[in-house]
Order: structure tokens, then C-alpha cells, then sequence
């Protein structure tokens, strides 16, 4: 890409120049059009679409006979992770929004991190878990290659200082019904 030169008036010898008032237009052209793009993406009927692979079905099979605990928390990572497969939750969300303990929660991610379905990774104390982009991915398969960052984050209100409590519970957000 070439560098655009910008001033108060066209250089006839340099094809790179532009005025200020055209660039500004070619700015607001191209805010035009991601905002477009983004509304497109926003009333696709693919936006809440997730693919999954079929080449995983028994051992999703056998997930969900064996570890019914493994199979949900699966389930509501792929549910919440982004389109780069990745989601950065507590396991006090997952108690929360799955009704379980913490001994269940734990074994429930051990499993799917030693069968190979999920990775997790670490920021700070905080958990942020790569779905296996092979099994699920809510991506083009041909970004796949892309699937562990940015991630959604998911917090709980209980986890929260308390006088953050009233504030963040008064503030407009998705909230997730179990």
C-alpha cells in the first residue's frame, strides 16, 4: 500500500496526494461502508450460527452419555464464545448459569481440556477458554486459523463488589436466562 500524502492542494506530480476535503470524503466513504457491513452482519440469519464438525459426533456422543456436566459447559461456551472461538468466563458464571458446584465445574473443564475439546488460557487469574476449532467454530472455515482471540467475556453480577452491584445491575446488558 502507498503512503497518501494530504494537504491543502493536489500535487500534479504525485498521483498519492489528496486535498484534505478529499480525504475527508474518502473517510466518511469508508465509514459508510463498515457501518453497512456491519448492519448486513447484524440482521444475517447466520449471526447466531455456529458450524460443527462431523467428524466429532461420537465423541460428542460419548461426551454427553458420560460427562452431562462436560457436555453443558461445552455447550454454553459454544453458545457465548465469538467468532474466534473463544469466550473468558469465571466458574462462578458457569455454577451460576449451569446450577453446579465448583468441584463439578472443575471436573467438568478438566475433562474437556483432557479430551481435547476446549483449551484454557490464562489472563491474569481470569480463564479464557478456546473452543476446538476443529469441532465447533462460528467463523468461515477458512478463518479457522484465527479462532482463539478476541474473546467475549462473561461476567457475573455476584462476583462483583458490592456497591458495583447496583451500579452494573441498573446498566443496560445482555443478560443470559437459564
Amino acid at each position: 500500500m502507498s503512503q497518501i500524502l494530504v494537504s491543502e492542494t493536489r500535487k500534479i506530480l504525485n498521483p498519492n496526494t489528496l486535498t484534505f476535503e478529499e480525504r475527508k470524503k474518502d473517510l466518511e466513504e469508508q465509514e459508510i461502508l463498515i457501518k453497512e457491513t456491519l448492519k448486513k452482519e447484524k440482521n444475517s440469519p447466520f449471526s447466531r450460527w455456529s458450524q460443527f464438525n462431523l467428524e466429532h459426533t461420537k465423541e460428542l456422543m460419548w461426551l454427553a452419555l458420560k460427562h452431562p456436566k462436560a457436555h453443558a459447559i461445552l455447550y454454553f461456551l459454544v453458545d457465548q464464545m465469538d467468532g474466534k472461538n473463544a469466550v473468558m468466563c469465571s466458574y462462578a458464571v458457569l455454577q451460576e448459569i449451569l446450577n453446579i458446584g465448583r468441584t463439578t465445574a472443575s471436573t467438568a473443564i478438566k475433562t474437556l481440556k483432557d479430551n481435547g475439546f476446549i483449551a484454557v488460557l490464562k489472563s491474569g487469574t481470569s480463564n479464557i477458554y478456546a473452543i476446538n476449532d476443529s469441532v465447533y467454530w462460528k467463523s468461515w472455515g477458512n478463518k479457522k486459523q484465527y479462532s482463539k482471540f478476541p474473546a467475549n467475556i462473561i461476567l457475573s453480577l455476584s462476583e462483583q463488589e458490592k456497591n458495583l452491584q447496583t451500579k452494573i445491575g441498573s446498566i443496560k446488558h445482555k443478560e443470559i436466562v437459564t
